[in-house]
Parts: C-alpha cells; structure tokens; sequence
C-alpha cells in the first residue's frame, strides 16, 4: 500500500510548525514518531492533503525535573530515552516501569512520548497511565497556550481536545507523596500485542497504613481510558485485606468497565481478566507504598 499524495512541510522551529498549522487548519496533519501515522497513511486510514512533521524541531524533545519535585517531558522526546532517563526512574517509576512494555524495541526508537498521547489510541499504555498519574497537557498555538489535565484531554477513540491549529509540546507529572506506591499489569495473546486488558494503579498509604488514595485506570476496555472510580471509593481509608482488594476488584470489573466484544476477545473474558490484574496491581501498589 502507498499512501495518498500530500505536500510535505519540514518546520525547523515551533514557530514555524504552528503557522503551518493556523494555515491548513483541518487539512493539516502532524508527523512525530510516525509509528503510528505512517501505517493509517499507507491503509489510506488517514489521507491528510498537509503534512507537517516536527522531527527537525529539538526544542521538544527533552526530560526535565519539575518546579516541584515532579518531571516534564517534551512530546518529541524518544520513548527509549524516556525508558533509559534516570530522572524518569526517580520521580515517576510508573512510567520507567511502562516504558518496555510499549511495542518492540525498534518502535519505541522512533516513536515519541507526546505522539503516543496525542493519537489517544484506547489500548496505548501512556494515555492509561498519564491519567493515573494526574498528568497534565501543554497545548499550543498561534495564540497562546492552554493546560489540559490527562482526565479532561482524551474525548474518545483516536480523540482529544487538540484544535486543528493546536500541537501537545509537554506533558507534566506531579510529585506524588510519601509512602505511595504504583504498579501496572496487562495481558496480550502475543509478545509486543496490544493488550487485551491493562490497569495502571496509584496508591498512597496513612502512617497507619489504611489507603488515603488511590487511582485505577484501565486500557482496552472502552473507548478511552476508563477510571475504577466505585473501585477506588471502596478502598479509601481502609486498611488493606485480601479480602478488601478481592473486592475492590470485583468491583472494578463488574461496575467501572462495560468492556465490548470483538474479535479478540468477549466482553465476559475482559471482565475477568480487570478482575485478575487490578488484584494483582493493587497488592504490588501496596507493597511498594509500604517500603
């Protein structure tokens, strides 16, 4: 398959890729990794008459500590660089540890962080995460810039708040506190397979060890990522049991998810598998927040 015929701009500054884009608006499409793009643009999935590719603008692609104590990614920073950052190991170890599990070695050296992000594929690992970690969004355009927060920014399938004239330049994520622990667990039929289910967990302890809060976010089961939120009221303040988790995660599976049928898998076998891994997340979580 070849894909359908485009002009090609090659901007060699932010500047000059946002004029890009207030000229062709709609028409327009934005090239990062490609890992994504080039495939749809060769099934003929996405047939943009513009495309507009940022790999020439360096200023986007960086790993910095935040003003307080979190981290800030640049959306052309590499995932293999965001895999092997130290900074990215210290102040967000939900995302080092997600990191190897995004497609194979080769896609995620070409692939970028805000790329991912921006495409909002429901069973991406980054737009799952980004939400259980309270990340937000830098959004610009000619004029001017805006914060979205990751709860607020994926809309639907392959959907966002992204204006036509808008590029995602920066992700941020907080610190968390003292005594919280995460983990992230899924399951594909294949190795390097988009999940069939995941779950990202975020959990902070009281000194006395009952959870104060907890975040439970799901891929692959929705049209978007899907926030445990029944799951996650249940937990609070309480102090962790088998017995409490096992529920937590009934919960979640029964409750927080309406997952569909296809092909890969039944709606019945989804259910199951959220059960299984939100237990399994939610005991790692746990432990980790504890020592």
């Amino acid at each position: 398959m070849k894909p359908p015929p485009f002009e090609y701009y090659n901007p060699q500054s932010l500047d000059e890729a946002l004029s890009h884009l207030a000229e062709h608006g709609y028409d327009a499409k934005i090239l990062a990794g490609g890992q994504s793009l080039v495939p749809m643009l060769n099934f003929r999935l996405a047939q943009p008459a513009i495309l507009v590719d940022l790999n020439n603008i360096t200023d986007l692609a960086y790993i910095q500590n935040g003003d307080s104590g979190g981290v800030q990614i640049g959306a052309m920073t590499r995932h293999a660089q965001v895999e092997r950052d130290p900074i990215v190991a210290d102040r967000a170890p939900l995302i080092h540890e997600t990191m190897p599990m995004i497609a194979t070695t080769q896609i995620r050296s070409r692939g970028t962080f805000g790329g991912s992000i921006a495409h909002a594929d429901p069973s991406a690992e980054l737009v799952a995460i980004s939400v259980a970690l309270e990340g937000k969004f830098r959004l610009r355009s000619q004029s001017g810039e805006r914060e979205v927060p990751a709860a607020d920014f994926f809309l639907g399938m392959f959907t966002t708040q992204l204006e036509p004239e808008e590029i995602l330049v920066e992700t941020s994520f907080p610190t968390k506190p003292a005594r919280t622990g995460w983990a992230i667990k899924e399951i594909a039929r294949r190795p390097h397979d988009f999940a069939l289910v995941g779950v990202a967990t975020v959990v902070s302890l009281h000194a006395d060890d009952r959870i104060q809060n907890s975040r439970i976010v799901f891929l692959s089961v929705g049209d978007g990522p899907v926030v445990a939120e029944k799951a996650a009221e249940t937990l609070r303040d309480q102090s962790p049991s088998p017995e409490l988790l096992r529920a937590a995660a009934e919960t979640a599976a029964v409750e927080d998810i309406d997952p569909s049928n296809d092909i890969h898998a039944s709606a019945e076998f989804r259910r199951h598998l959220a059960k299984v891994l939100t237990r399994q997340a939610l005991e790692t979580a746990i432990e980790r927040a504890k020592g």
